[in-house]
């Protein structure tokens, strides 16, 4: 398949048939927040999908940053997945453990970095499993591939970018984050950080967007979220979030729509909240 026509989202079906092909990489993407309590590596170990490398969006990120799991310089990232053994010509097929969370910014920062093949297996591993479907056990090593990366900034917001989208309007901000957390009457699990958002910024939180099977809701059910949260699907926007990572799911559904006038704001709430000077509404 052309990078062209690869789909945003794959059916756990359409991955189950084609795993024995050597260009299809699926790569578990979990990641959790502590206070959830749950081990993404060592559930890798006890149960993946076969052929599944695991991917740490904490360890490939730039490291010297003070804020988590930033993306990293094109040629680490570059040398993180070929070490996974992915190439260039692979088509990358990322899930995680949560049925879609994370696997969505690991999604992004494929895309990111100049790679189109890239999918997201809909309804993760919960959905792989519920359907008795082939897991492995235990670590996973494949030969090194070359892969190089290309930075596409065009989908991409640094927080000098957001001062001044937010300092002169025009373009719309939409927040994955929780409302009680947008609104500013929920705490943020990170210590130390108010909670709040950034002034004329929107509001869907980025479950809304799941069915309760945790697949990704149809087109048609997933327009009138976007429309009914204020944003017009006519006009650019950028997803944030609390840390980059739920942004990724709005990023993706907007994606999964058609729309392509999109950007990712890799600080996030994480970032901007950290600011002294950062302007910050409640409701």
């Amino acid at each position: 398949m052309s990078a062209a026509g690869t789909p945003v989202l794959v059916a756990t079906e359409w991955l189950a048939e084609r795993l024995s092909e050597p260009f299809i990489k699926p790569v578990d993407a979990s990641w959790y927040l502590p206070h959830v309590n749950r081990d993404a590596k060592a559930e890798f170990e006890a149960a993946h999908i076969p052929g599944a490398v695991f991917f740490d969006i904490d360890a490939v990120s730039d490291t010297a940053s003070p804020y988590p799991h930033m993306l990293p310089a094109p040629d680490e990232f570059g040398k993180a997945v070929g070490a996974l053994g992915i190439g260039n010509e692979d088509h990358v097929v990322v899930y995680d453990g949560a049925g879609l969370m994370s696997a969505a910014r690991v999604w992004w920062m494929f895309k990111v970095m100049g790679h189109e093949r890239v999918s997201v297996l809909n309804g993760g591993f919960p959905k792989w499993q519920r359907e008795h479907r082939h897991v492995k056990a235990g670590t996973v090593s494949r030969k090194p591939a070359s892969f190089k990366a290309r930075l596409d900034k065009s989908h991409l917001r640094s927080l000098d970018d957001m001062r001044t989208l937010i300092e002169r309007g025009g373009q719309q901000v939409l927040d994955a984050r929780a409302k009680g957390r947008f609104d500013g009457t929920a705490p943020e699990p990170r210590p130390g950080l108010p909670s709040g958002h950034m002034p004329g910024s929107l509001n869907l939180p980025f479950d809304q967007l799941l069915a309760e099977d945790g697949t990704v809701k149809k087109k048609r059910e997933l327009k009138p979220l976007f429309e009914g949260a204020g944003l017009d699907l006519q006009k650019p926007a950028v997803t944030t979030c609390g840390s980059g990572v739920t942004a990724a799911v709005l990023y993706l559904a907007l994606t999964h729509l058609g729309k392509e006038d999109l950007a990712l704001y890799d600080g996030s709430w994480a970032e901007w909240a950290a600011q002294k000077d950062a302007p910050i509404e409640t409701a």
